[in-house]
């Protein structure tokens, strides 16, 4: 097995205006995707975002520590290309929204659930056009065609980018109602994620906590927290 480790070949980063945007220069030299297209995004606080976290690598530079630059790369390299695809898979999740899966018991799960998800499915009634219902267990709950079209329409009107981001808060949190509210500003995404953990953080309770959960638990937030990041960084 090889040990080859990307090394750090540049003195300086920055961010630069372009054709079509904006891009990152490692000492004049463009900075390309994986695919080797030019990185070009859609604002300067992005790609200043991208210089930052390509310059803060020190020696061997990982890419695991620069979400911004593999958030671009998706956009451009993936999202782009397979956009009608994108927005087909995660519209399936208005079809199947975690918060529309109720617990049957016991009763104080059940109350929380309501207490916090309710909310959420009223705002998407009521701003978006789009009223989902509720079922218990996992048997799955049919939406209507209205309301699973008024939420595709939402992603049909994101570009590469903003989807790029929306892939990730809609995966990770099991929500694409979440997700949108977030990208709205309608909740902030520290109470997007907790909301998208209330079944988890209950069976903590009950039970305690598992070491290795807890560190899964704590890489998805930190890409669900990216994710929005990204998403701000591609309207600014």
């Amino acid at each position: 097995m090889s040990d080859w480790k990307p090394k750090r070949f540049w003195k300086t980063a920055k961010a630069e205006a372009c054709a079509g945007g904006f891009t990152v220069l490692l000492d004049e030299r463009t900075v390309k995707t994986p695919a080797k297209a030019n990185l070009t995004v859609p604002t300067l606080a992005m790609a200043e975002a991208i210089a930052a976290e390509w310059d803060a690598q020190v020696d061997l530079f990982d890419p695991r520590t620069m979400p911004v630059t593999r958030g671009a790369n998706a956009a451009i390299d993936k999202v782009r290309v397979q956009r009608a695809e994108v927005v087909a898979l995660l519209a399936e999740y208005g079809d199947s929204d975690l918060l529309c899966y109720r617990a049957a018991g016991p009763e104080g799960l059940v109350a929380k659930q309501a207490q916090n998800w309710d909310p959420m499915l009223d705002w998407a009634a009521n701003t978006l056009g789009a009223r989902l219902f509720v079922g218990q267990g996992v048997m799955h709950v049919p939406q209507t065609t209205d309301a699973l079209g008024k939420l595709r329409t939402q992603l049909d009107a994101f570009d590469a980018f903003a989807l790029a981001a929306a892939h990730d808060l809609i995966s990770l949190s099991g929500s694409l109602v979440l997700a949108l509210a977030v990208t709205r500003g309608a909740i902030s995404v520290e109470d997007a994620w907790l909301l998208s953990r209330i079944d988890e953080h209950w069976q903590i309770t009950e039970w305690g906590e598992d070491e290795e959960a807890a560190a899964t638990e704590a890489t998805k937030r930190r890409a669900f927290l990216d994710a929005a990041q990204f998403y701000q960084l591609s309207q600014s």
